[in-house]
């Protein structure tokens, strides 16, 4: 790849943060690929989580019409991180294409160094894994 591209392993990394950080450094101009969306972490109570993605998933109307909302861990975290971009205007839709979210670890980027989001913070959560089986 010819432009700087930051690698972002995202297990036991807590969603927000790591969004946050992929909108901030594609707006730079970097390339950005998360790998491992599967293994980001919601915190909260598992419960009020799994009952507001429903919710939100049942917010749209016609399935032809939308809005869409996605069910896979990859999908969810790239439109996480679209709410952190000004996706409507050209350099935020720019930025948005820079950003690549993979659900596992492809073979092509496992010797790649990678940035790690771990959170220390033992509380309530859940994965984008487990959120995907529970949607």
């Amino acid at each position: 790849m010819n432009k700087e591209t930051i690698f972002i392993d995202a297990t036991n990394g807590t969603l927000g943060r790591i969004a946050s950080f992929a909108a901030k450094e594609a707006l730079k101009g970097k390339e950005v690929l998360i790998l491992n969306c599967a293994n980001a972490i919601i915190t909260g109570n598992k419960r009020t989580t799994i009952s507001i993605y429903k919710w939100k998933r049942a917010l749209g109307g016609s399935s032809l019409k939308g809005p869409f909302f996605p069910k896979h861990s990859e999908r969810l975290m790239k439109r996480t991180i679209r709410g952190m971009l000004p996706y409507k205007k050209e350099h935020g839709l720019l930025a948005l294409k820079r950003i690549k979210c993979y659900s596992d670890l492809p073979k092509e980027y496992e010797l790649s160094k990678k940035l790690t989001f771990s959170s220390t913070q033992k509380s309530k959560n859940i994965t984008l894994g487990e959120l995907n089986k529970e949607i």
